[in-house]
């Protein structure tokens, strides 16, 4: 039991992620400077006046960027982990990020039916690029490879399968285009 305990703290400590799960790290997202510093740490970028809250979790944080004036809330499930990319999602400056936002890089591979889908592996991981400016709205799922442009709006609950042109608004699953912004 205590080397079981042991081996616990030392994950928490080393791991490249943070959430819920991870409790030795987690109690600091409760305390501004304690976060600002951890984020610091394990994210590739994390920008001095971006904020990653209580309930939000972030795997493969070393791969991910994220620029000044980002809140990430609670429930955003930030999926960066990948073998294949050195930075494998960029949030850039002034992004607005929902709660329950999940991001991911890479899916299940599912195209043998003789193999189950948990031993057929994952894709290629493509990079996520939120440019600057832009809002996603909560609960959405943005898949591996999309860039969403510059100020713009994905509605709640879209699900984001291709790119996003900068200055529209996307709703839906899958996400298209509803309106230009800027005309009313």
């Amino acid at each position: 039991m205590i080397s079981e305990v042991r081996n616990k703290i030392k994950f928490w400590k080393n791991t490249d992620r943070i959430g819920p799960d991870i409790l030795g790290t987690y109690w600091r997202l409760f305390f501004k400077s304690k976060m600002i510093k951890l984020c610091k740490k394990k994210f590739g970028h994390f920008a001095d006046d971006a904020d990653f809250r209580p309930g939000a979790y972030a795997i493969g944080c070393s791969q991910i960027s994220i620029g000044r004036r980002v809140v990430i809330r609670p429930g955003t499930m930030l999926h960066g982990e990948t073998d294949t990319l050195k930075d494998s999602i960029v949030i850039e400056d002034d992004v607005l990020v929902g709660c329950g936002v999940h991001i991911y890089v890479e899916n299940h591979r599912f195209i043998k039916l003789d193999l189950p889908i948990i031993d057929q592996g994952h894709t290629e991981a493509r990079k996520v690029i939120l440019k600057k400016g832009c809002w996603i709205g909560a609960n959405v799922i943005i898949l591996p490879g999309v860039t969403i442009g510059e100020n713009s709006v994905v509605g709640a609950g879209s699900v984001v399968t291709k790119d996003v042109s900068a200055g529209v608004v996307v709703a839906g699953n899958p996400a298209r285009i509803i309106k230009s912004i800027g005309n009313e």
